[in-house]
């Protein structure tokens, strides 16, 4: 089954499309930054370092899905929350290019500001032209720890199936454990260097890490969040305030920083995905992510939902 995404980020998304057996036709993104993370892990991937409102999705008609990660900041709580007054809403340019491509299922992810009461207007507005395409649209909070990832970040996730296939997806169901702690998740990497307290470090990091946050390009320097996540970050012995260049030396005494790979791996992703350029360019699109493990849970049951029709066809609603 193939795929085209938008808005791809470093490749969150699609790094779980791909675990679920998803092949990617294109990726589409306008940071060269993070397009240039994506060739480097994937050099096989076609990535399109382009402007998805002037993207022509003629070409790739009839693509199996259609994913991507709508940027946040129009719904986000921490912004102004102008919704689809926002310059950059990219629904209505979603929506051109799912008419374009016709895909059989739609997957995107965005911010839990989207389901604010402030915007249900919109929501009812979304649902109406998903409709008038031939597609049902739905959505759910998925939180990342539900999924294996050792933090809370709460993710909406809407899917949209062509409505002869909308019977044959069901949301993928939590795991029936809790996600590893931020200690034995980093253990090994804070030992990197030989600290000698990373073992006791990691036995006080007992929990699950706050929501990462990686913020835009108008923001200062890499940091783990606002006065809230970093207090959260200092009962478990981790210093929020900068990132570090590389785990903790040998001798080293005090609150130990996260690396920019440390963060990744809270994140979900491998330890072998690379992220293109300095320390501040690398945790921005690393903070920015859609955790891999949430997406694969998603893809696996939308790929489940395309099989049953390749089984059992049945004409595409025009």
């Amino acid at each position: 089954m193939h795929s085209i995404e938008f808005c791809a980020g470093a490749g969150g998304q699609a790094l779980g499309l791909e675990q679920a057996g998803f092949h990617h036709t294109a990726l589409v993104e306008i940071d060269q930054d993070c397009s240039k993370t994506l060739r480097l892990n994937r050099p096989h991937w076609d990535v399109r370092n382009e402007d998805m409102n002037l993207f022509d999705g003629r070409p790739f008609k009839g693509v199996d899905i259609l994913t991507g990660g709508l940027p946040c900041p129009p719904f986000s709580v921490a912004g102004k929350q102008l919704g689809e007054k926002d310059e950059r809403n990219l629904f209505p340019a979603a929506i051109r290019l799912i008419d374009e491509i016709r895909p059989k299922a739609v997957m995107i992810e965005n911010v839990r500001g989207f389901l604010s009461p402030v915007f249900e207007d919109y929501r009812l507005f979304l649902k109406s032209e998903f409709k008038k395409l031939g597609y049902t649209i739905d959505w759910r909070l998925l939180s990342s720890s539900d999924f294996g990832v050792p933090q809370l970040r709460p993710r909406v996730v809407i899917v949209a199936l062509r409505t002869d296939l909308v019977d044959a997806f069901d949301w993928p169901e939590v795991l029936p454990h809790n996600p590893p702690t931020v200690g034995s998740t980093l253990r090994d990497l804070m030992a990197a260097n030989g600290w000698v307290g990373a073992g006791r470090w990691a036995d006080l990091a007992n929990d699950i890490a706050p929501t990462i946050v990686g913020g835009s390009k108008k923001h200062g320097g890499p940091d783990l969040g606002p006065t809230r996540a970093r207090r959260a970050w200092a009962a478990m012995g981790v210093e929020g305030r900068s990132i570090a260049e590389a785990a903790p030396e040998a001798d080293f005494c005090g609150m130990p920083r996260l690396t920019v790979r440390m963060v990744a791996r809270i994140q979900g992703f491998p330890d072998d995905w690379q992220f293109y350029g300095r320390k501040t360019t690398a945790y921005r699109q690393v903070g920015n992510a859609f955790p891999p493990p949430v997406a694969r849970a998603v893809a696996h049951n939308l790929k489940i939902a395309l099989a049953v029709q390749k089984v059992f066809p049945v004409r595409a609603v025009a």
